[in-house]
């Protein structure tokens, strides 16, 4: 089962993290199936970028995103392009 979460990337104390599709049994910093987005917490407001499309596909496929993941993607809609 794949799955949508996030992987710690940055320096001890600064975080940085990706979210990716994985599957559910690696661990967290394992080998991807895809990169689909980045997280960076430590600015304020903390900035986002996610690829919705792509998101979508997976979620499709049969992807289920973990909670934090789920909480980003509701709290950055994806943008019609004008």
């Amino acid at each position: 089962m794949l799955k949508i979460r996030l992987a710690r990337f940055g320096a001890k104390k600064k975080p940085s993290y990706r979210v990716v599709v994985i599957e559910d049994w690696r661990s967290r910093d394992s080998r991807c199936v895809e990169v689909v987005g980045h997280y960076d917490p430590i600015p304020t407001p903390a900035q986002v970028k996610l690829d919705h499309d792509r998101i979508g596909h997976w979620v499709k496929c049969g992807a289920r995103p973990s909670d934090t993941v789920a909480r980003l993607i509701k709290a950055n809609p994806a943008t019609a392009p004008a």
